[in-house]
């Protein structure tokens, strides 16, 4: 079934990636983190549609740029957990566009997850922003610019990774604190 308008688009999270640069994973989604536009994901916001996509034997698509005509890899793991909506998946090296995301990534001149989405269910807070509530996940593309500013690449390494990870924790943390 296609889609009967374009899927909005998000971005949020570190991207790391391994050692040959087909393993990527970070965060596509923070939660309750404003984005550029002043959206925040709700927790739990991804949960009915990644029930509903395992229940049909499908998959959360991996795109360049948010371009459906260009799938560039797999998720393997798309979940949510205490920060966010956590990815983990491969470029396709048999993919020309993959092999260049790899060199890109490799470079870090490309650096940001972003997911296309579309809302089922929201609010606006009284700062006016919306509060994403309930969202049906079509993709998550490697992107050049994520909205949340934070969503940046971590590392090549292992332990880099890691700190990038740790960064962006903190930065969900110094969020909260800020609302508190």
């Amino acid at each position: 079934m296609l889609p009967l308008r374009p899927p909005e688009t998000k971005a949020a999270a570190p991207l790391s990636a391994s050692a040959d640069g087909t393993a990527v994973w970070g965060y596509a989604s923070l939660w309750g983190i404003p984005d550029r536009g002043g959206d925040i994901v709700e927790r739990g916001a991804f949960a009915a549609s990644l029930r509903r996509l395992r229940e049909r034997g499908e998959g959360v698509r991996m795109l360049w740029q948010h371009d459906p005509a260009q799938p560039i890899g797999l998720w393997d793991e798309v979940e949510e957990d205490a920060t966010g909506l956590r990815v983990k998946g491969r470029l396709l090296p048999e993919i020309a566009r993959a092999r260049e995301a790899m060199a890109l990534v490799a470079a870090r001149a490309l650096d940001g997850l972003s997911i296309g989405y579309r809302t089922l269910r929201a609010a606006r807070d009284d700062g006016g922003r919306r509060r994403l509530r309930e969202v049906e996940l079509w993709e998550v593309s490697l992107v050049t610019f994520p909205m949340l500013p934070g969503a940046r690449l971590a590392a090549k390494s292992a332990e880099a990774a890691l700190l990038g990870d740790l960064s962006a924790h903190c930065a969900a943390l110094r969020a909260r604190l800020r609302r508190a």
